[in-house]
């Protein structure tokens, strides 16, 4: 079964407007839509870097309680959450997992790794 959802913990986490930290959250996988459609907004026709706010404002699913992703979400992100997110969606839309391979210098024993670990507590 293909999975198309993937839980992730940002390392900083969002603040919304009464102070509550959300880091928990989900991303699903883009469909050509997500990927093509943003092109057509005129805050990324204006400006490419935006493109990147709209993206994730359309495959976040969950973040916290936030009861609604979009793109004012994102952009009161903080800059490691949001390289962090980037790294996510590359991963996950390109090999199709949320894990890297790592592996331990010492011993040279080679494991995955889950990327929603990177977010520590």
């Amino acid at each position: 079964m293909l999975q198309t959802e993937y839980e992730f913990t940002l390392p900083m986490g969002y603040v919304d407007a009464e102070g509550t930290l959300h880091r928990e959250g989900v991303m699903r996988l883009a469909t050509a839509a997500d990927e093509i459609l943003p092109f057509k907004d005129p805050r990324v026709q204006g400006n490419q870097a935006y493109l990147i706010v709209i993206l994730l404002s359309r495959v976040i699913t969950r973040l916290g309680s936030v009861s609604q992703i979009n793109p004012k979400v994102i952009e009161g992100l903080y800059a490691a959450d949001l390289a962090f997110l980037q790294e996510f969606y590359n991963r996950i839309n390109r090999n199709g997992k949320a894990s890297i391979e790592a592996f331990c210098p010492k011993c040279e024993h080679s494991f995955e790794m889950e990327m929603s670990a990177a977010g520590g507590s």
